[in-house]
């Protein structure tokens, strides 16, 4: 029987060794012995996805939308996270939170549901890593995950992008009957210059079985 304990550290975790309240060493994964007197506290280093709660900016053009993001992030420095801040993770989040005021509020509405994301997601990204990197956080992504326009202007949009299709249909369809009209005169042309056509094409259109009757100025000359 062994007289001494140990620690396992597993893959997805590292340790913290503590005597008499000083961190000693940070333990990698593996089985180690336990000092005399020691405490340890384990750090989990496996990768997190977290959306942050929704906030509301208000845009350059006077509109309140509401704006949550989510973040990749994992921990790279495990005393740091754990010494450094209470909270490490809601450093992060709350400069996420300030990036995306900042990169909102001079960015229209529109701009905001069509173009201004990735921009935003770039400006927050490089926001939370910066302040990550004070608390032993490694921030992978952030990503602008839903933009909500007021009740108001989404009914508005979707009244425009209905207006915008029924217009498109309309012009479409009047191309359509355009071409018919064209196609009818083009065969109207046709016929009265060649009656024998005119007069097969009669023909074809008669039920079977039909007498076509042809009348004196109709007939064939010699």
């Amino acid at each position: 029987m062994s007289l001494f304990t140990h620690i396992t550290v597993f893959a997805h975790e590292r340790a913290l060794e503590y005597v008499d309240g000083v961190c000693t060493r940070v333990l990698e994964p593996g089985r180690y012995r336990a000092a005399t007197r020691a405490t340890y506290h384990r750090v989990d280093v496996r990768e997190r996805i977290v959306t942050t709660a929704p906030q509301e900016v208000l845009t350059s053009d006077g509109v309140l939308v509401r704006v949550t993001a989510a973040v990749r992030w994992k921990v790279s420095d495990a005393r740091a996270f754990v010494e450094t801040v209470h909270d490490a993770a809601a450093l992060v989040y709350l400069a996420i939170q300030v990036a995306l005021r900042d990169a909102l509020v001079d960015t229209d509405a529109d701009a905001i549901v069509r173009t201004a994301r990735s921009a935003t997601a770039e400006a927050a990204t490089t926001a939370a890593r910066s302040a990550g990197a004070t608390v032993g956080i490694d921030v992978v992504e952030v990503v602008v995950k839903d933009v909500i326009l007021p009740t108001e202007l989404r009914t508005a949009y979707a009244e425009l992008v209905t207006t915008r299709t029924r217009g498109l249909a309309q012009l479409e369809a009047a191309r359509a009957e355009t071409a018919a009209l064209r196609s009818l005169a083009n065969g109207a042309k046709l016929l009265d210059e060649h009656p024998a056509l005119a007069r097969l094409r009669l023909v074809q259109a008669l039920p079977y079985g039909s007498t076509l009757e042809l009348s004196v100025g109709d007939a064939p000359s010699e």
